[in-house]
């Protein structure tokens, strides 16, 4: 693999590292928020999921951009709203104000999780696409430790740490927008969309070097071939695109049903349940950002060796003893079991779900409908995990932990089942092949 590939890949998922501190530095400064401006459960909640609510957006209109103005652009774009949002939200003077900031952040992180994968799974090379495209996700995870281990280092610095805790974003924002100068437009987006040709094959070439003239010539056809006709132009939503489109949306339908995100999002409150301490529970959630980066490097090791379709297997089994043991703990009492329960969830979705979905996606769709699919599977995702956030400390109020864990072992129970009826498998095929392998190609 070229090292100006990966150096191409590491820039892009850059995005990713933004995307994890951003989301969950929340969790060091929510409790803090709630009683300083005096929110309801309501509108905590509301407060909470508004840079959620951003991604859903985000992630909506995601595309357009990605399409339109090409990729590149796109992810020097959402560094600007990235160092914004930081801003913002460290000098909020009330509530209002902060939701704001944190819901343009939001949008940021949706447009990400179009952007980056999809211009990630463009330049790599079959062999090696699973684990560049999966560097997204090990740089949310990533960003998601920092999240945690800055929150536990300025827990202490005075009444405005959670000041710090977040405005201390834009310092990474500043220098991803400033990688991304460095990196080329796609070869795919300039060959399929723009019709440029000369510039494609001029991409072509730095990531392949050593192809001959001809060589890359056959390659742009093949790109060009796959981007043109009736069944890769016009609409996401026909019945030939069937398959990729419930594919994308169930893929990131059972993601956010794994409970992920509330677990991340509240890691401190679930550990104070069990009765730890406050600085004890902040401590435990660095080690679930600790747990979860460790777990991601398996992940990446493994998917273009095992492939996608086994990781999800093994991520599934993974939840389903996880949360039905941490569903037991709560009902009958063992509380000093429920960290050991939190952190194997936490491996098991780095392993299975969390290194599998962001590759997926960008895998199923065909060249013209890519950013599209992206769209579908990065809005599904982000609507789900914004209701699940703005509802959970209502759940937890509402029913007991255990019936809380024991809904979302459940949903892992049909997650497995989706697995063995429908997934595919992806990898060391090329994109091209991909769309031939699922019925969609080019006629």
């Amino acid at each position: 693999m070229r090292g100006r590939i990966l150096l191409w890949a590491i820039t892009s998922s850059l995005a990713g590292f933004l995307f994890g501190f951003d989301t969950v530095v929340i969790s060091g400064a929510e409790q803090k928020i709630q009683a300083l401006w005096g929110l309801s459960a309501g509108l905590h909640g509301v407060a909470m999921a508004s840079a959620l609510y951003g991604t859903v957006l985000g992630s909506l209109v995601g595309g357009w951009p990605t399409d339109r103005f090409g990729r590149r652009p796109t992810l020097l774009g959402i560094g600007v709203l990235y160092i914004i949002s930081a801003v913002g939200c460290g000098l909020a003077p009330e509530v209002w104000s902060f939701i704001a900031a944190r819901f343009l952040g939001g949008v940021g992180i949706g447009i990400s999780t179009v952007a980056a994968p999809l211009y990630i799974s463009e330049i790599a090379p079959p062999a090696h696409r699973g684990r560049l495209a999966g560097m997204f996700q090990f740089n949310i995870v990533f960003g998601i430790v920092m999240a945690f281990l800055s929150n536990a280092l300025l827990a202490g610095t005075g009444e405005n740490a959670w000041r710090w805790m977040l405005g201390i974003a834009a310092f990474p924002s500043v220098a991803y927008t400033l990688l991304c100068l460095g990196i080329p437009e796609s070869p795919r987006w300039l060959l399929g969309h723009k019709g440029d040709r000369v510039r494609g094959l001029e991409v072509l070439r730095l990531i392949n070097p050593g192809a001959s003239k001809t060589e890359l010539e056959i390659e742009a056809d093949a790109i060009a071939s796959a981007s043109t006709g009736k069944t890769t132009t016009g609409s996401l939503w026909t019945w030939r695109l069937r398959v990729p489109v419930a594919l994308a949306f169930l893929v990131a339908f059972f993601n956010q049903m794994s409970g992920i995100n509330a677990i991340l999002y509240f890691a401190p409150r679930i550990f104070e349940m069990t009765g730890l301490g406050s600085k004890a529970a902040l401590l435990q959630s660095v080690g679930i950002g600790v747990t979860n980066l460790v777990f991601t490097f398996v992940g990446l090791w493994l998917i273009d060796r095992l492939g996608r379709r086994t990781l999800l297997y093994i991520g599934s089994f993974g939840y389903i003893a996880s949360l039905g043991l941490a569903s037991w703990a709560f009902y009958t009492r063992h509380f000093d079991i429920v960290p050991a329960c939190i952190f194997a969830f936490i491996a098991a979705h780095a392993v299975g779900q969390g290194a599998v979905i962001w590759v997926l996606i960008s895998e199923i769709f065909p060249n013209r409908q890519r950013a599209g699919g992206q769209t579908l599977g990065s809005f599904t995702h982000w609507v789900f995990a914004a209701l699940l956030t703005t509802f959970f400390p209502r759940m937890v109020e509402a029913f007991a932990p255990g019936s809380v864990f024991l809904f979302f072992c459940g949903m892992m129970v049909l997650h497995l089942v989706w697995v063995k009826v429908m997934v595919p498998e992806t990898k060391g095929a090329s994109l091209e092949q991909i769309q031939k392998h699922l019925g969609i190609e080019a006629e």
